[in-house]
C-alpha cells in the first residue's frame, strides 16, 4: 500500500483497520479527490502483497465519504474556502474556512450582533482561529 501512495503523492491515507476475522478497511482522501481507479490501484497493491494461500482475508479500500469528518491538517488545507461546521470542546463554529496550517485553522462567518449604541442589530465580521488540537469534529457543510 505504501508504495501505491507513494507512487501517486496526491494520495493519502486516512484510516486503515484490520479485524481479527482479516478484514481489511482502507480509507483514502487526496488533494484532488478520489476516483474509483484510485481505490482500484491501492487495493490491486495490497492484494498483490498479501497471499489469499496462506491467509484469506476481505479487503475494502474507499474514499473518505463528503459528510465524513475531517481529519487530517492536510484534509483542511484542501478545503480552504468551504464551510465547515467546527465542535471544540467549549464552543461550536460555522463559517467559511479561508485558512489552514498544520496548528491552526481560520473560520470566518458573519453574524447579527445589537448594535454598541441605539436600538437594533447590525451584521458584523467574525473570526475565530482554531487550534488543530482543540478540534473534537469538523464536518464539510455540503450545499445543494
Amino acid at each position: 500500500m505504501n508504495d501505491a501512495l507513494e507512487e501517486d503523492e496526491r494520495l493519502f491515507l486516512i484510516d486503515l483497520s484490520i479485524t481479527g476475522e482479516n478484514s481489511i478497511k482502507v480509507i483514502l482522501d487526496g488533494d484532488a479527490g478520489v476516483t474509483v481507479q484510485d481505490c482500484m490501484k491501492v487495493s490491486r497493491a495490497i492484494e498483490h502483497n498479501l497471499d489469499r494461500e496462506e491467509e484469506d482475508f476481505s479487503l475494502e479500500v474507499a474514499s473518505a465519504g463528503a459528510a465524513s469528518p475531517l481529519v487530517l491538517p492536510r484534509q483542511y488545507k484542501k478545503n480552504v474556502g468551504r464551510k465547515l461546521a467546527v465542535r471544540t470542546a467549549e464552543e461550536s463554529y460555522e463559517g467559511n474556512l479561508t485558512s489552514a496550517t498544520d496548528e491552526t485553522i481560520v473560520l470566518e462567518w458573519k453574524a447579527r450582533e445589537p448594535k454598541p449604541i441605539g436600538k437594533g442589530k447590525h451584521t458584523v465580521q467574525k473570526s475565530a482561529e482554531i487550534n488543530f488540537s482543540d478540534i473534537m469534529e469538523a464536518k464539510v457543510i455540503l450545499k445543494f
